[in-house]
């Protein structure tokens, strides 16, 4: 598992490319990001885009020394359904 690092008071963007040899011609139809575990002070997913091969969520908050993991669920336009994560550790830098 691959760890991001984030500041507790940074907005940034976190993407997951579905294109990268996996959609062979498939394309995203429906994109829904989650955050666990969700907590007070916790982060907050803040907005989020698709187009079809890549999925874009914006992050922010979160409490120092904790680990995040965000999940995005896509469904395709061929119907097949998947997920994938990205694991953040909140730190003040």
């Amino acid at each position: 598992m691959t760890l991001l690092l984030k500041d507790p008071l940074a907005v940034l963007d976190y993407a997951v490319d579905w294109a990268a040899e996996y959609l062979d011609g498939d394309t995203l139809e429906q994109s829904e990001w989650t955050v666990e575990p969700d907590e007070t002070g916790g982060i907050v997913l803040v907005g989020g885009a698709f187009e079809p091969g890549q999925a874009v969520v914006k992050a922010g908050g979160g409490v120092a020394g904790h680990i995040y993991r965000l999940t995005n669920h896509v469904v395709l336009a061929s119907g097949r359904e998947d997920s994938r994560s990205i694991h953040l550790r909140v730190e003040k830098r």
